[in-house]
């Protein structure tokens, strides 16, 4: 992976990871500051998101300090300039799913353009 390719997958990682962090979570502010204004994300449970919707769901607390999600075999690839894709399992309070996301640079930096979770036993 070249230099240019890490520093992609680095800065999708470490946006995930900020927009797991219940602290981020809880402000609508940090949370637009991430999402793509096209984003989408079908949901493990099956249900269809964008930006609206999600900003209801986290500023209400869906992840608590006391129960963070827990992040594994997390893994990025390069799809095109601009564009990374990730790929992770996350656990939350025993609701276990395998997750994939699209990044895409912008202007402002990078945003999460989609999102999916699959539940796994």
């Amino acid at each position: 992976m070249t230099d240019e390719n890490e520093r992609a997958v680095r800065a999708a990682v470490e946006g995930e990871m900020r927009l797991l962090d219940p602290g981020v979570r809880a402000s609508p502010d940090r949370v637009l500051e991430l999402l793509d204004p096209e984003f989408t994300e079908i949901g493990a449970s099956g249900r269809r998101w964008d930006v609206e919707s999600i900003l209801t769901v986290t500023s209400g607390g869906s992840v608590s300090p006391e129960a963070p999600v827990a992040v594994s075999e997390m893994s990025g690839v390069v799809l095109a300039p601009g564009v990374v894709h990730l790929t992770y399992f996350a656990d939350h309070q025993g609701r276990r799913a395998w997750r994939s996301s699209l990044w895409r640079l912008t202007e402002t930096g990078w945003r999460l353009y989609f999102h999916q979770g699959t539940l796994t036993d």
